[in-house]
């Protein structure tokens, strides 16, 4: 079949399917793009060609930031466990180098996303091209090659017979559950309209099954060894224990041994919030009940987590003198870590057959009571938290307390950077395991809107709550025109405390006064700490074609989310100030944020006295 490059690719993708558990799906929802001289009469040409005489075969949407097309994919990833995504297509140049964050953030959150940015011409025959980076030490290096370190597949096809291989090379990875994240196939513009005879075979339908490993024998002996021998374990559930869709699993085996559940950020919603054995979340963000059974544990069961800093509170949280880690995961690179017995598997497949294993055996009864007392305290923390009351301006906690009551079981909350993932980690009731959908594996600023947008094509049954920050909203709001133009319905909390509110907190910490961190005029002096700025984000909403409401106070927000969940057709945003000087609830845990050894500030010299009685606690694992 005689096609061009482009055209090819297109009928290809269009054909990929994945399965796991006996269900097939199709793997590429659609194609993001925006077009220039790079693609546009490549892949653009292909995409028209697919809409008009194969009609939903790869649908085309339109962006407006190629970093935002890409955290919506890795957003629809997320809400699909990883068993589908969308192709994503960028002109050569800037075009490009602006996927490199999304294309991180995607590797980083172990998401299947597939870039398709154009590159330099293969002949080199009209060189230097416009937006071409010349490289004196080698003519084959273009802008594409820095996505090499932050993609999991990288390939570039110089001619048209390597599509083939670069093709399958970059579906083996994204529905690889161990070694998903992003691919990269950079395609040379002049090569897209090249035409070329391509097998049939190429284009037929391809199914690939999503592997669940199973534990192997040995390992899962040694580990059933330490978990009996345990008196106080506690489970430290990550994002693969809902990739894997393991809930259910995850329930029956703590039901059965009795082990309190601690959840990281990727895994809040493993168990929900009020179940008996549900400790909340863990580590530098997380609740007081999880961290002081962290804090005493002598067995730490990690199942699909990656234990980052935040989980392990830069390895302070784990205390007891000889505790141990049994850790459940896909990828060995995380099984290994905190020198834990390994289990290489799929979740599901692991706690079922520890289950199996433990029958009979559970934890004492005072240390299930004590973990549902402390988890009671907390939540009684949390109520407070929602209902300060704090005038003139709410706290951050009472504005999330109002979008938890108002919101249904299963709809979503949306977040990524600022104070509030902190704040939700700790305080956001999660009912169902895809009803928090908060992005902390690269916690980029930008992601909200653009990854709920994803979020809600995945899932359009749901709603899904935007909570975004002024700081994270500047970054990146141009995809409300996107979800505008496509009628998808978002509701978009904007959260204005007029600064960088999480690293304003932090930097206080750390001694350094908020500097840099508050919008202000400059002043007299010439420093950042004159008057408030008058920006004003919810006009900026209302002229992108977007809903606005306005609240003031918590009562009148209340009444605005009410309405918001009423809105029909397109985006909404419910814009509100707050006062940022309010903080959430402590977590009794620590982050490891150096601080300047000396100084002439006091409060430097203060915080670094902090900082190192934290540091004393730290542990290497060996």
């Amino acid at each position: 079949m005689r096609l061009t490059v482009a055209q090819a690719l297109v009928r290809f993708l269009a054909a990929q399917y994945s399965e796991r558990d006996g269900v097939e799906r199709k793997f590429f929802a659609g194609c993001w793009g925006i077009f220039g001289h790079g693609n546009v009469a490549g892949i653009g040409q292909a995409l028209l060609e697919a809409e008009l005489n194969e009609p939903g075969s790869l649908p085309y949407h339109q962006s407006r930031n190629e970093q935002a097309m890409v955290h919506a994919s890795a957003g629809y990833a997320r809400m699909r466990n990883r068993l589908a995504t969308f192709a994503c297509t960028s002109s050569i140049g800037p075009g490009a180098s602006n996927m490199v964050t999304g294309a991180a953030l995607a590797t980083v959150n172990r998401l299947p996303v597939l870039l398709l940015p154009g590159d330099i011409f293969a002949t080199r025959v009209s060189s230097p091209v416009l937006q071409e980076l010349e490289q004196p030490h080698g003519y084959d290096v273009s802008v594409n090659d820095v996505f090499r370190p932050v993609s999991r597949f990288f390939d570039r096809v110089w001619r048209p017979e390597q599509l083939p291989a670069a093709l399958l090379g970059a579906m083996r990875i994204l529905t690889d559950p161990a070694e998903t994240g992003t691919a990269t196939i950079a395609l040379p513009q002049d090569v897209q309209a090249e035409a070329y005879d391509w097998p049939e075979q190429l284009f037929a339908r391809r199914v690939w099954h999503v592997r669940r490993p199973v534990p192997e024998p040995a390992a899962l002996a040694r580990a059933v060894t330490a978990i009996r021998s345990a008196q106080r374990p506690l489970i430290v559930a990550g994002g693969g224990v809902i990739y894997a869709e393991a809930t259910d699993a995850l329930r029956e085996f703590a039901q059965a041994t009795g082990i309190p559940v601690a959840q990281t950020q990727a895994g809040k919603g493993a168990l929900p919030y009020d179940h008996p054995l549900s400790v909340g979340a863990v580590g530098s963000t997380g609740t007081t009940a999880a961290n002081r059974l962290a804090a005493e544990a002598d067995l730490v069961l990690g199942i699909g987590t990656r234990y980052s800093d935040f989980t392990t509170a830069s390895q302070t949280a784990f205390q007891h003198p000889d505790v141990r880690f049994v850790n459940v995961n896909v990828a060995p690179v995380d099984a290994e870590k905190q020198a834990g017995l390994s289990v290489i598997a799929d979740a599901r497949e692991a706690l079922e057959a520890l289950r199996h294993k433990l029958e009979g055996w559970s934890v004492e009864p005072a240390y299930r009571e004590r973990a549902g007392e402390l988890a009671r305290e907390w939540d009684g923390i949390v109520e407070s938290a929602y209902h300060l009351g704090h005038t003139p301006l709410p706290a951050q906690s009472e504005v999330i307390g109002a979008v938890n009551d108002l919101s249904g079981p299963r709809d979503v909350v949306v977040c990524a950077a600022g104070s509030m993932p902190g704040d939700l980690h700790k305080l956001w009731r999660t009912r169902d395991p895809k009803g928090y959908h908060v992005e902390y594996g690269y916690s980029c600023m930008g992601y909200e809107i653009a990854g709920g947008l994803g979020a809600k094509l995945a899932c359009p049954d749901r709603e899904v709550y935007v909570m975004v920050g002024d700081g994270s909203y500047l970054m990146m709001a141009q995809e409300l025109v996107t979800a505008v133009q496509e009628g998808v319905k978002v509701i978009v909390v904007l959260v204005q405390n007029h600064g960088f509110a999480s690293i304003g907190a932090l930097s206080e910490e750390l001694g350094v006064q908020r500097f840099g961190t508050r919008y202000r005029y400059r002043s007299a002096d010439g420093r950042l700490d004159g008057g408030v700025l008058p920006v004003d984000l919810a006009a900026n909403a209302e002229s992108l074609g977007v809903r606005v409401l306005r609240a003031k106070g918590i009562d009148d927000f209340r009444s605005a989310l009410e309405e918001a969940r009423r809105h029909e057709g397109g985006p909404v945003l419910v814009h509100i100030e707050t006062d940022p000087l309010v903080p959430a609830p402590g977590s009794e845990s620590w982050w490891d944020v150096p601080v300047a050894e000396v100084s002439r500030l006091e409060s430097t010299r203060q915080a670094r006295k902090t900082y190192e009685a934290s540091k004393a606690n730290q542990r290497l694992f060996l």
